[in-house]
This record gives C-alpha cells, sequence and structure tokens, in this order.
C-alpha cells in the first residue's frame, strides 16, 4: 500500500511540477509589469517560505538544526535565488515562452553535474547533451535570443545553477518533509530581497490587478504547491526524472504565453523547441541509474 502511495504521491508531484510551473513563466511576466524582478521573486518567496515554516512548526516539525540551515541556505541560493530570479530579471526582455524553452535544458546541465559524484556520463546522454546545446544555439541564431547574448548567457546560468543546486541537494543535510522546502524558499528569498535592496529597488506605487493575481499564483500555487513537488521528487527520484517537467513547461509557456498574452513564437522558435525536447528525452531515457 506504501508503494501504491507513492506512486500516487510522484505522480501528482510530477503533473505539479509540469502544468502549474509550465504557467509560472507567464505570473512571472505578469508580476513584473508592476513588481521590480529580484523583489517580486524575494517576497514571493520569502512569503511561502515563512508560511510554509510556521505551518510546519505548528503540527510539530523539529526546527532545522545549524547543519541543515546551511544545507537549505545553499540549494535556496542556487534554486530561487540564481535560478528563478535570473529568470525573472531576464523575462524583462525575454518572453515568457523562450524564457522557458532556455531553462528546457535543466536535465542536460544536471547529467553533466552529476559526474561530479561520479555519475559516469553514457554515450546516449552525451548524444542528447549534443543535440539540447544544438537546440540553444538554434534557438540564438534564428529565435528571439538572436543578438541579446546577455540575456542567452543569463537563461543557460540560471538553468545550470537551478540544476547544479538540484543536483547538490541530494548530498547536503536537509530538514525532513516540506521543512526542507520551507526553509529553502525562506533563505533563498532573503538572498533575493538583498539583491533586490542592493539594486535599489523599491517597492510600486501602484501594482495592477493582474500584477496581485501573479504574485498570488506564484506564492501559493508555484512556490507553496510546486516547489514543495518538486523537493519531494528530489527526495524520491533521480534528479533527471525530477526535472522531466521540462518536457512539458516549455509546452505549457507556449500555449498559455500565445492564449493569454499575445506572445509571438517563430517557426525557428518552434524547431528549436523539438530539437531540445529530443535532446532531454535522450538524456533522461538513459538506462544508467543516477549515483
Amino acid at each position: 500500500m506504501k508503494i501504491k502511495n507513492q506512486g500516487l504521491l510522484i505522480v501528482l508531484a510530477l503533473f505539479c511540477t509540469y502544468f502549474i510551473w509550465g504557467s509560472t513563466y507567464l505570473a512571472i511576466r505578469f508580476g513584473i509589469e508592476s513588481f521590480p524582478p529580484f523583489l517580486m521573486a524575494g517576497v514571493r518567496f520569502t512569503i511561502a517560505g515563512a508560511i510554509l515554516y510556521c505551518v510546519m512548526r505548528f503540527f510539530g516539525a523539529p526546527n532545522p538544526t545549524r547543519q541543515q540551515w546551511l544545507g537549505a541556505t545553499a540549494v535556496g541560493i542556487f534554486l530561487p535565488a540564481l535560478g528563478n530570479g535570473t529568470v525573472c530579471y531576464v523575462q524583462q526582455t525575454v518572453s515568457s515562452s523562450v524564457a522557458a524553452l532556455s531553462i528546457a535544458t535543466a536535465p542536460i546541465w544536471m547529467a553533466i553535474f552529476s559526474s561530479i559524484w561520479g555519475h559516469k556520463i553514457t554515450s546516449k546522454e552525451w548524444l542528447g547533451i549534443a543535440v539540447g546545446l544544438a537546440g540553444i544555439v538554434l534557438l540564438n541564431v534564428g529565435g528571439s535570443l538572436h543578438g541579446e547574448l546577455a540575456s542567452a548567457m543569463l537563461l543557460i546560468f540560471a538553468a545550470a545553477s537551478w540544476s547544479f543546486g538540484s543536483v547538490w541537494s541530494k548530498r547536503l543535510d536537509m530538514p525532513d518533509g516540506l521543512m526542507a522546502s520551507a526553509s529553502q524558499m525562506l533563505a533563498g528569498g532573503v538572498v533575493l530581497l538583498m539583491v533586490s535592496s542592493l539594486q535599489g529597488e523599491t517597492w510600486p506605487q501602484t501594482i495592477s490587478q493582474k500584477s496581485w493575481g501573479a504574485m498570488l499564483f506564484l506564492v501559493v500555487l508555484g512556490s507553496l504547491v510546486a516547489y514543495s513537488a518538486y523537493q519531494y521528487l528530489l527526495k524520491t527520484v533521480r534528479p533527471l526524472v525530477a526535472s522531466s517537467n521540462t518536457f512539458v513547461n516549455p509546452v505549457v509557456a507556449f500555449i498559455v504565453g500565445i492564449w493569454f498574452a499575445n506572445e509571438h513564437v517563430t517557426t525557428t522558435e518552434f524547431i528549436a523547441l523539438g530539437v531540445i525536447l529530443i535532446g532531454v528525452f535522450l538524456v533522461l531515457s538513459a538506462s544508467n541509474k543516477e549515483i
């Protein structure tokens, strides 16, 4: 029964990371119409982390130890701060669908970073890495990122940071259960607020209803639900499987971006989407079990 329940939880967690996270790119775009990017990301993760932390403590979860706080802070820096914070910053100039497409390379970076801890990259994974990187080159040469070298490099940096933090998290001392998500979001949110302050960002004088709605969506569904689901997957399955949401996220981002924001997706970007997803499929379907 436990195995069946675990299987159901894995399916539900994958569903959350597939479809909710696929929509967060558009929510970020709507949010930064009023909020500065780092301030928005910082408020999002700080509030979500604080809520989840208080709930877990109320139900008797122990306070993380010093070592666990250090581990959670490290992951919070790489995932919410460097990973998501960079995406929020870049989306000031890049569409939500293109941002999601670039982040789709996460499993490729995970395969590379896993080799640090002894994972031997198979020939099939090398092929997938090559194909995925070719898709990124195509996106930069003929897509919306053409001539936007800084944006392209920042999106690659965001994907690599998220991937490294995801792989490293399995080797770090973490709190049990949802307290891990709470402490990571809280730490990452605080770091983002510090960056926001250093950047001179200020609270907006006027905030549209669309931006408030986006913030609510990002806090509740994007963070409390989907981020916690992703952390559960990292603890339960291989990081590469946990990141399989990168198959669906760009497709969802394309659909909601076109439908709700009238974003224009070029033929080259559709081709790049197909190439990148082929590369991701090759990496995820490799038979070697990750260490």
